[in-house]
């Protein structure tokens, strides 16, 4: 799949921008605070209907403006789409072919994007939170079941912990109800954690391929999903909801003590182990960027997976951070494979010299210009 064209008005600084791009590499050269972010951003945006960079919606919306439109046209193997996605006061409004979704998840998966920015080099010591928000944001693109079944699980884990804050204060003593929730829950996070192992797993082999010709061999990555339900309840819904169930009434009477839900994948996590050691603890800087970068690498192919096609990539001024050997490494990866948007603020020993003929577009104050080949 690749981004065929996109329009924006009203978004961040861009008034107006109307670009066609290559199905390949385009890079976005030009100075800091012109707007390549905010064009990476959009097409992010586009994708998942929300930032990476902001929590805020009203954000996004160029200053003295009621609403940001981004409007994209998605190239896939059984043909292409158009794609619309407004952004107001009163909330956001998505359209697939001038139809629009009755629920934003509906529309989730019609572009599928991989981002890379200097931040996501901090996933292998970053907080357990953040790899959660990373495996959910990025395995959502890739099942609507999964999505769905992580939204539920969501929604009964907020009513849960607010009728155990309920009971612990003596507000509410009716604990069928609460018999009621624990079901529920347990049902909704035995799917999760039963996706989130096997997709952990399939990413672990190809991230271990990438890491591996990084490293020439030397080193060994795996990736082990941490999960109060034991590895062996794991395989299957069944019996992780079993498991989780079994977790719930060994915990309850701390449940009821402390006012909240201390068992379930909302408090799981993902360990790299680089020759059996855990990178994040033991790890050099630069095992645990090439960790990072295999992980992303490796999403890319996972993608095809699960989805049948590659996805698009968003490389937001990555390649300052990487030396050389990984710069190349990712470059080669991508090339004539993955639909490839990257900020730069120079082409020197970047773009030219080892990506053919990229698209080059310059950025500045809001405006984007391609320049001639």
């Amino acid at each position: 799949m690749y981004l065929q064209e996109l329009q924006l008005r009203n978004y961040r600084n861009y008034e107006q921008a109307d670009v066609r791009f290559s199905p390949q590499v385009n890079v976005l050269i030009g100075s800091n605070a012109q707007g390549k972010t905010n064009l990476l951003e959009s097409i992010y945006v586009l994708a998942l209907t929300r930032s990476h960079r902001s929590n805020s919606d009203k954000e996004l919306i160029r200053f003295g403006s009621d609403f940001a439109r981004i409007d994209g046209r998605v190239v896939r193997k059984q043909g292409a789409a158009d794609l619309r996605l407004v952004i107001s006061g009163q909330g956001k409004k998505a359209r697939v072919n001038n139809l629009e979704s009755a629920r934003l998840s509906q529309y989730l998966g019609k572009l599928n994007v991989i981002l890379f920015a200097p931040e996501d080099l901090n996933l292998v010591k970053g907080s357990p939170a953040l790899r959660r928000r990373f495996i959910d944001m990025e395995f959502g693109q890739m099942s609507a079941s999964y999505l769905a079944n992580l939204a539920q699980y969501k929604s009964v884990l907020k009513q849960r912990n607010a009728y155990l804050k309920q009971l612990r204060l003596h507000q509410a003593r009716d604990l069928v109800y609460l018999d009621v929730l624990t079901e529920q829950l347990a049902g909704y996070g035995g799917r999760v954690i039963a996706a989130r192992a096997h997709l952990i797993q399939d990413m672990g082999k190809f991230a271990a391929v990438v890491h591996g010709g990084i490293s020439r061999g030397k080193e060994q990555l795996r990736l082990r999903y941490l999960s109060q339900v034991h590895e062996d309840s794991q395989e299957t819904v069944e019996l992780a909801t079993a498991a989780l169930g079994e977790l719930f009434a060994k915990h309850r009477q701390r449940e009821l003590d402390q006012g909240t839900t201390l068992v379930g994948p909302h408090r799981d996590d993902v360990q790299f182990l680089v020759n059996d050691r855990d990178v994040a603890v033991y790890g050099s800087q630069g095992q645990q960027r090439t960790t990072a970068l295999a992980v992303k690498l490796a999403e890319i192919d996972l993608m095809k997976q699960e989805t049948g096609e590659y996805p698009v990539l968003l490389l937001d001024d990555v390649l300052s951070e990487l030396d050389d050997q990984r710069q190349t490494h990712l470059l080669k990866a991508i090339e004539d494979k993955v639909q490839t948007f990257l900020t730069t603020t120079s082409l020197d020993g970047i773009a030219r010299e080892i990506i053919q003929e990229p698209a080059v577009f310059t950025v500045t104050a809001g405006t984007i210009q391609r320049e001639e080949s």
